[in-house]
């Protein structure tokens, strides 16, 4: 069973939630347009770093007094699951790293939420990082992925870290680490269906839909709950063969597809921003409306989706009612929508 019927607090030990994404730290710089010009960047854009960027990391570190963040989309969500769970060490995340500065820095951002990271370090490429230059309301996003890229099975077997995943209640997947560690995700994936746990993942983004529609890679079968947005919901649909575009269609059609574990129906959740949210849960369908934010509130976007799955993990987590979940997501999202970057205050306002 998923859910309870009523709320409960007991049973929050270590390690209930795990993680399993592509770490990146986030480093933010506040500036003008002129430094954007010497890098040839344009404002409200993401792009891949090239050999040219190099040198504007390096600037941005040095002269720019940045705010660092322990980011990457699947880190983000349990930054916010652990920041609302109050209880050190009540995450874990997995994920690879390289030797360097930046890898400390993100071992120090992660701790200072209370999230217990087993970082997979490779001592031959940098950690995986990402500059955001802001510039006005403008934010210009330049990603590498280095290490982040390197993760493996082999690391994830060491009798230490898969202790971690045996004591874990609900393990989260990012879509971004099932092209980089298919084997990795699959080893996850058997053990929550052969031990009743659940599997927690998120297509977030369109080109990785070919992989959760993949027949032989087979990741959906173990797919218990499947977050993701109106234009990931579409690309699935396509790849899937569903034969519609009706997002309420997708949901259902995902929330029916052949489980290995058939006695848990699964949950669908598509976001759509500021539009209702589509739950399928088995052939149950539902839309939960969206509350409002005055828009002269809103800082950021970014990470408004991550937060979203951090507040509702942390409850499910907890065995609490999916409106719950879905309500504590919402929460969250409206917190990270008035901060800059994935951040939060130090101490939820959350019953």
């Amino acid at each position: 069973m998923f859910f309870s019927t009523a709320a409960s607090h007991s049973g929050i030990g270590e390690g209930v939630l795990l993680g399993l994404g592509n770490p990146l730290l986030d480093i933010t710089i506040y500036t003008d347009t002129i430094f954007l010009q010497r890098y040839n960047l344009k404002p409200n854009n993401a792009i891949l770093a090239t050999c040219e960027h190099q040198a504007m990391f390096h600037d941005m570190v040095q002269n720019y007094n940045p705010t660092y963040i322990a980011g990457g989309a699947t880190q983000n969500s349990i930054r916010v699951a652990q920041w609302l769970l109050q209880r050190r060490h009540s995450t874990t995340f997995f994920g690879g790293v390289g030797d360097d500065y930046f890898r400390h820095i993100l071992e120090e951002k992660a701790a200072e939420v209370g999230v217990k990271v087993c970082y997979q370090v490779h001592k031959d490429r940098r950690t995986g990082i990402c500059g955001a230059i802001i510039t006005g309301e403008d934010r210009s996003l330049v990603t590498e992925l280095g290490a982040a890229e390197l993760f493996t099975e082999e690391f994830l077997h060491q009798e230490d870290n898969w202790s971690y995943v045996e004591k874990a209640r609900v393990c989260y997947v990012g879509g971004f680490v099932l092209p980089v560690s298919p084997k990795a995700v699959l080893s996850i994936a058997r053990h929550c269906s052969l031990r009743q746990k659940m599997l927690v993942m998120n297509l977030h983004a369109t080109f990785l839909a070919k992989h959760f529609a993949d027949p032989s890679l087979g990741i959906m079968q173990y797919v218990d709950i499947l977050f993701g947005n109106g234009d990931e919901a579409a690309e699935f649909s396509s790849r899937a063969g569903f034969n519609t575009t009706d997002i309420k269609e997708i949901a259902l059609k995902t929330a029916a597809l052949p489980k290995a574990n058939a006695s848990k129906p699964r949950i669908v959740v598509f976001t759509q921003g500021k539009d209702s949210t589509i739950v399928a849960f088995g052939r149950t369908l539902r839309e939960v409306p969206v509350t409002p934010i005055d828009h002269e509130l809103i800082k950021d976007t970014n990470g408004c989706g991550d937060a979203f799955v951090g507040g509702f993990l942390s409850q499910l987590v907890q065995q609490r009612p999916l409106e719950e979940c879905l309500q504590c997501g919402s929460y969250a999202a409206r917190v990270v929508l008035q901060n800059y970057g994935c951040t939060f205050p130090p101490v939820p306002d959350y019953p």
